[in-house]
């Protein structure tokens, strides 16, 4: 949890380091660029005859995702292979990572890709030069969202660390937000350690709706410890708090 940050880059020195993420995005450090196009997302609409592994991985619920899946429109083609979520708790449900204006969402979803141009898979990927692209979607309460359901109604299957399921395959790009070729684009890092300042980051514009009930069920299924620990331990507030911004622009495909 947040209080475990600082001590971090005791053991990974990349999270003392350069180019951390999340970010607060405001104003002053935003720059139109026109170059910013529409990324394609291809093999995002996966059959339901395909299956996904959703985990419980111990910092977050992550779904694996399929090498059929990949970005278009950056300067390599990069291959998804998971998502995962970040989120507050009950008592105070403002768990995205990144934030704008200095308000934080409710929640955030992460895709991963890395760069299948040049490295062979995510963890080769994910230490080296321009390895890894992430799109971030940010989450608020509102109307019920039946396409996050199709991740949410599993929680109660992998409520403890190390707990897989199967659960069938369904359109990726439909948790995605309206308006998805409105981002803000910058070079940043991966907000859990080890921290490798190797992400490009596109942070979708406008966000997305779940509803209260939803939120609640991601704030109180899930559990950082194994079945059988002892002293279980909530998943809650497994958000990066945002990081120093020196110097860096960010980029924006959309015109304030």
């Amino acid at each position: 949890g947040p209080d475990g940050e600082k001590s971090w880059s005791k053991k990974y020195p990349s999270c003392g380091g350069v180019l951390q993420s999340p970010i607060d995005l405001h104003s002053d450090i935003l720059q139109y660029d026109a170059s910013l196009v529409p990324l394609g997302f291809q093999g995002y609409n996966v059959s339901a005859n395909e299956q996904f592994i959703l985990t419980n991985d111990g910092h977050s619920v992550r779904l694996n995702l399929i090498p059929d899946m990949h970005l278009q429109g950056l300067r390599s083609r990069y291959t998804a292979t998971q998502l995962h979520l970040h989120w507050g708790s009950q008592n105070d449900p403002h768990g995205s990572e990144h934030t704008v204006g200095g308000k934080h969402f409710a929640a955030e979803l992460h895709i991963v890709h890395y760069n299948s141009d040049l490295y062979p898979n995510a963890s080769s990927a994910s230490n080296k030069s321009e390895g890894l692209a992430v799109l971030a979607v940010l989450i608020e309460m509102g109307s019920f969202n039946p396409s996050y359901d199709k991740i949410f109604r599993h929680l109660q299957d992998v409520r403890y660390k190390g707990q897989a399921v199967l659960i069938p395959g369904f359109s990726i790009e439909e948790l995605l937000p309206e308006r998805p070729d409105e981002y803000y684009r910058y070079k940043g890092s991966l907000t859990t350690p080890p921290c490798h300042p190797t992400v490009l980051w596109t942070v979708f514009r406008n966000p997305v709706q779940i509803s209260q009930e939803q939120l609640l069920a991601l704030e109180t299924a899930l559990y950082y410890t194994y079945v059988d620990d002892p002293s279980p331990r909530e998943m809650v507030n497994n958000f990066r708090r945002v990081q120093e911004f020196e110097e860096r622009q960010v980029y924006i495909s959309f015109r304030q």
